[in-house]
């Protein structure tokens, strides 16, 4: 049957989509994690936590969506990546899923109970549950850019050869905290527009200008040792785009410096570190001026920037590998089949904008500012 888009352009869609799931992800679920981290540090009494837990708590349930739809999109598009990311960073997504079922039960258990010490255990979860994520997300990009340390033989079965403690590197630990500081940010400037003002938003503010220092910072080094630092991995001769998925067919090599190459190839690319940058600033201006949008607005840019940046910078590769460069995974080798990406494309296409739609509504209906006053006189909220 002769499909009306052709291999690569379904693949090219695909990698498109994943990144607008992950970014979807980042910027919905993205500031709970934030306000989760957040917890202890802007809210003193037992009244400002309940206020900042109620900033997320009609909501994050739904956001979490973003996070099963990428995990499907790998699993369905790129069945490759699934395979050896799932199995390989199996440790590391059991830290990040043991943080987020923390989640719900904290939620629900909290104000069960009115004793102080009940209440700081199931506030101390929550913190786990946004801090740990964010850290963990941010050290697997990490380790994405450095190479997986993992090899496949001729009949493409994957030997991971990797450990929990090795994810940890300087490198892959400056994205964590890049990733922390970016989440933290955007936890804060969401705080600004939904908690009601006084100084739980105050403190927020504080700690949100310091995230967004931290962020530019921790950008702009991070993007030095990609240009100046031996990460980088680059494709030999000519990639066929239309070609079978077998990443044992790409001949591929480690190059120094190379996540910069599609810089120079498209310059257009450059929007996207620009992004990052501006909007970093943008939130830092909003939160000094008190401008909730400006902040709010400029939090979410830098995300879209920084997670933009690293798609970008890596395209074709989706998981290189660093003790086996011939069996990295690119955008080329590693897809589903033709006839698969065209049948979940036509259903994406049905289903995603219901989803936005739905989405939107329902930050209509719930929309208004998290308060002191609503708490006492409902007794229903967290």
């Amino acid at each position: 049957m002769e499909l009306p888009l052709d291999f690569a352009t379904l693949r090219l869609i695909w990698w498109a989509l994943m990144g607008v799931l992950l970014i979807g992800f980042a910027l919905t679920d993205g500031f709970d994690l934030g306000v989760g981290a957040l917890l202890p540090f802007v809210a003193k009494s037992d009244e400002e936590r309940r206020m900042v837990i109620n900033t997320v708590g009609a909501t994050w349930e739904g956001n979490q969506v973003w996070f099963i739809l990428g995990g499907g999109a790998i699993f369905a598009a790129w069945p490759f990546v699934y395979a050896i990311s799932f199995s390989g960073f199996y440790l590391a997504m059991y830290l990040v899923l043991s943080a987020l079922i923390l989640r719900p039960v904290a939620f629900k258990y909290r104000s069960k109970r009115p004793e102080a010490a009940w209440r700081r255990f199931w506030d101390g979860c929550l913190f786990v549950s946004g801090f740990v994520p964010a850290l963990v997300f941010g050290v697997a990009v990490g380790n994405v850019l450095i190479g997986a340390p993992f090899r496949l033989d001729s009949d493409l079965r994957a030997f991971y050869e990797g450990t929990l403690l090795g994810l940890f590197t300087p490198f892959s630990l400056l994205c964590g905290l890049l990733s922390v500081s970016m989440l933290v940010l955007h936890g804060a400037a969401w705080l600004g527009l939904k908690a009601e003002h006084g100084p739980v938003v105050e403190r927020a503010r504080v700690i949100g200008t310091v995230a967004a220092l931290l962020s530019l910072a921790l950008f702009a080094v991070g993007g030095l040792v990609a240009a100046f630092g031996d990460l980088g991995f680059r494709i030999v001769g000519a990639a066929d785009p239309n070609g079978v998925s077998n990443p044992l067919r790409t001949a591929v090599q480690a190059a120094p410096g190379a996540w910069l190459d599609n810089y120079g190839r498209y310059p257009w690319m450059m929007l996207a570190p620009a992004l990052g940058f501006i909007g970093a600033g943008a939130a830092l201006l909003g939160l000094w001026r008190r401008s909730e949008p400006l902040a709010f607005g400029g939090s979410s840019l830098s995300a879209l920037g920084i997670i933009s940046t690293v798609g970008l910078s890596m395209f074709p590769f989706i998981l290189p590998s660093s003790i086996d460069t011939q069996s990295s995974l690119t955008v080329w080798n590693a897809s589903s089949s033709h006839l698969t990406l065209f049948a979940m494309l036509a259903v994406t296409a049905i289903l995603l904008p219901l989803i936005l739609i739905y989405t939107s509504w329902v930050y209509r209906v719930l929309w208004g500012r998290s308060t002191t006053a609503a708490l006492r006189t409902n007794p229903d909220l967290y």
